[in-house]
């Protein structure tokens, strides 16, 4: 066993994306921040092309912000959480802005704000045309380098956690193991699952498996998001280009092969997932007609999705964009307070491997890079306020030893994707249960699974077929409740509503009684 023994008791913060720099920016002591790759690669939060939502136009508050994310969440959201957020939305972009973000601005100077679907004000702030992402974790990583406090251990990544009496004492990483108590799991989403997804081929959940198997509680894993316009140039292996909500913001119209429009652009992506997929099932191909945009030519408004466009050899100032919805952000994640703590002590989770009910059911666009920033300033807070305590110098038995290679791609699509249903889920449950103890991927699917098995009514982006309930194909919230589990942070009532999961409730021998 490798002892990273001269980091012995910094904070490690396990994930390079916004929400890992934001954290490692806010701290004030010094910490370790784990990248896979070189610093400010591989990480879901580069790809943001819309933006970042924020109240900042003359017509805006963050109360009409609040209320359009708690409108998209259908009922799951907690209230608390999001007010806090999209209070923060303008200062979030002062301070990226004084850290050198070159958000756009208007001929008079102000900052330009796109639209962007369910919002109800222009309030997505953006960058370099639709590579807002890059701008921002471009200059974020500058000003971690230059950062002597902030250890950046590229090429490394967590594998365990060390935990005693469901206390953190310890991390493991590929390259040893750091004796610590306080991490900071900021390790990403779970699309790269899902075939055909939109996200980085390292956004595969291990985080949020290495924290369930900690002991970690985890909620709203059912609620797995599909963007409605990915660019469909067929079999796709690896990451789905992505067609940015931005694009039907400025005008870009959904139609199929006869031009026809058969849905409204700018409801919520659940919805107009659904209605893409539905026109799909009836065998017509969908596309964006995006060749008179409001703002000028596409080419000038999106450069880098045409260059995306280009690449499979369409045009898209001049032809229509072939599209099809892909998995995109997951809403569920680790379970955390509103100072992103986690169930374990010493462990906070914040980012897209976090859920602390900002999004409920179903996320508003451009919430997830506030999100990020945000809740990477509330771990740093809380973690600043911990560091006095004396860490022990423990010396484990090494991690166990977890696999993340089980191929469940086309299976999570087909069984946990856009349209569920009784057989489909236990199908899928039945197919990762051999693997659970041992492959990582076997356990966030089975986790998924069972979570949109026991949600019998649909809600949000969890659509189930099987719904008798359901009388619409509006999600309404309904009387749906969940048994409360004991855990140790303090979230809302709501939770009574939101369920809460971890790995005891997938084990390989429920998950075979349940498939009898």
């Amino acid at each position: 066993m490798t002892t990273l023994s001269r980091y012995a008791g910094w904070p490690v913060i396990a994930g390079s994306g916004l929400a890992g720099l934001s954290a490692a920016l806010h701290l004030k002591h010094p910490c370790i921040l784990l990248s896979s790759g070189p610093l400010g690669e591989n990480a879901a939060s580069s790809l943001a092309q819309g933006g970042l939502a924020a109240a900042i136009g003359s017509d805006d508050t963050p109360e009409l912000h609040a209320a359009d994310t708690l409108a998209a969440g259908v009922g799951l959201c907690d209230p608390k959480v999001v007010r806090e957020i999209t209070a923060a939305g303008p200062q979030t972009v002062e301070t990226l802005l004084n850290w050198d973000v070159p958000f756009a601005r208007t001929a008079s100077g102000d900052l330009a704000l796109h639209l962007e679907a369910a919002h109800s004000r222009h309030r997505i702030v953006y960058a370099n045309g639709d590579a807002s992402g890059a701008a921002i974790m471009k200059a974020l990583a500058a000003r971690v380098r230059n950062t002597p406090r902030i250890a950046v251990l590229e090429n490394t990544i967590l594998t365990g956690l060390h935990t005693e009496d469901n206390e953190l004492h310890g991390v493991w990483t590929n390259h040893g193991f750091i004796p610590t108590r306080g991490c900071v799991i900021a390790s990403g989403g779970i699309g790269a699952l899902y075939a055909g997804a939109t996200s980085p081929i390292s956004c595969t959940g291990t985080g949020l498996a290495i924290a369930a198997r900690a002991g970690a509680d985890l909620i709203d894993m059912e609620f797995t998001q599909f963007h409605p316009t990915a660019l469909d140039t067929g079999t796709c292996s690896g990451r789905r280009p992505l067609i940015s909500e931005a694009v039907r913001g400025a005008g870009g119209r959904l139609i199929d092969e006869t031009g026809r429009n058969f849905t409204d652009e700018l409801a919520p992506r659940d919805i107009v997932a659904r209605a893409i997929a539905a026109c799909q099932r009836e065998g017509h191909r969908v596309f964006l007609d995006a060749r008179s945009l409001s703002g000028g030519r596409f080419s000038m408004l999106f450069p880098g999705i045409t260059a995306a466009c280009r690449a499979a050899g369409i045009n898209p100032d001049q032809q229509l964009i072939p599209v099809r919805p892909a998995m995109h952000y997951h809403m569920g994640g680790i379970a955390t307070d509103i100072n992103a703590r986690t169930s374990v002590t010493g462990l906070w989770a914040v980012g897209e491997a976090a859920c602390n009910g900002l999004h409920g059911a179903n996320r508003l666009a451009s919430n997830s890079l506030p999100e990020a920033f945000v809740t990477g300033q509330w771990a740093a807070r809380d973690l600043d306020n911990r560091l006095s305590e004396t860490v022990r110098i423990v010396h484990p038995r090494p991690a166990g030893r977890f696999s993340a290679t089980l191929n469940i791609g086309n299976a999570l699509m087909e069984h946990a994707g856009i349209l569920r249903n009784t057989a489909g889920l236990k199908s899928l449950l039945k197919k990762t249960g051999p693997y659970i103890n041992y492959d990582q991927n076997a356990l966030v699917a089975a986790l998924v699974a069972q979570a949109a098995l026991n949600r019998h009514r649909s809600r949000g982006s969890h659509f189930r077929t099987d719904d008798v309930s359901a009388e619409t194909h509006e999600m309404r919230p309904g009387t749906e409740t969940f048994k409360s589990q004991q855990s140790n942070l303090n979230i809302s009532a709501q939770v009574f509503t939101r369920q809460i999961i971890s790995a005891r409730d997938v084990t390989p021998e429920k998950v075979f009684e349940q498939c009898l």
